[in-house]
């Protein structure tokens, strides 16, 4: 690992129910690619950062939010809507942008942000 990766988030990992699903919407939301490695586990890399889905555990409520960034949020929401997401906090405002949330098929709650228009 080079020295400028250190104290850096490396990996975040998810808990879900069926891998398959999770592959199959974050792929169609997000463009995401996966690598299996085995029936419980599939790791995706985003082009820029990595991290993995297991059965191993359940998604639970609450912890920390992961937020997604996109230059157009209306064409983000359409493409979570269309994978089968839902949209679990309607766009608001905040200083510097604005952003919604949304869980997954198997009840992750991401967010995804942008600037201020």
């Amino acid at each position: 690992m080079a020295a400028e990766n250190d104290n850096r988030i490396e990996y975040i990992e998810f808990g879900c129910v069926d891998i398959a699903r999770v592959k199959k919407f974050y792929s169609e939301a997000f463009g995401w690619s996966f690598e299996d490695w085995g029936p419980d586990y599939a790791s995706f890399q985003d082009g820029r950062f990595a991290g993995g889905f297991t059965t191993e555990w359940r998604p639970a409520p609450g912890g920390p939010l992961v937020v997604l960034y996109a230059s157009d949020l209306a064409a983000a929401e359409a493409r979570i809507r269309a994978a089968g997401g839902q949209i679990v906090r309607a766009t608001f405002a905040f200083p510097g942008g604005r952003r919604f949330h949304f869980a997954d098929p198997d009840g992750n709650v991401l967010a995804v942000w942008s600037e201020a228009e």
